[in-house]
């Protein structure tokens, strides 16, 4: 069996650019209700909340939350993995 040698390096490279990927895309979705409804996630909360039940805005309200929180992650992971002073790989 051969044996790949790979760079601690190269794979926080690999993560960090996954990551950056994923809130790119997080970020466009986050755009797009921001451009559908002309506010923010903040103020369309308070407009689904206190409003009529309404199930087209409350799915795009837990969607949009959804989008929001998971991209908060991934930032949150970005700076982990940034400021990370070791790093240990393991193998299965």
């Amino acid at each position: 069996m051969k044996t790949i040698e790979v760079k601690k390096e190269e794979v926080i490279n690999v993560l960090r650019l996954d990551l950056i990927s994923e809130i790119q895309a997080l970020k466009k979705s986050l755009e797009l209700y921001e451009k559908k409804y002309g506010k923010s996630l903040k103020e369309f909360e308070k407009e689904v909340l206190a409003g009529e039940e309404n199930f087209v805005k409350w799915d795009d309200y837990m969607e949009w939350k959804a989008y929001e929180n998971t991209c908060k992650d991934r930032l949150s992971h970005l700076k982990d993995l940034k400021n990370a002073k070791n790093i240990r790989v393991i193998t299965k």
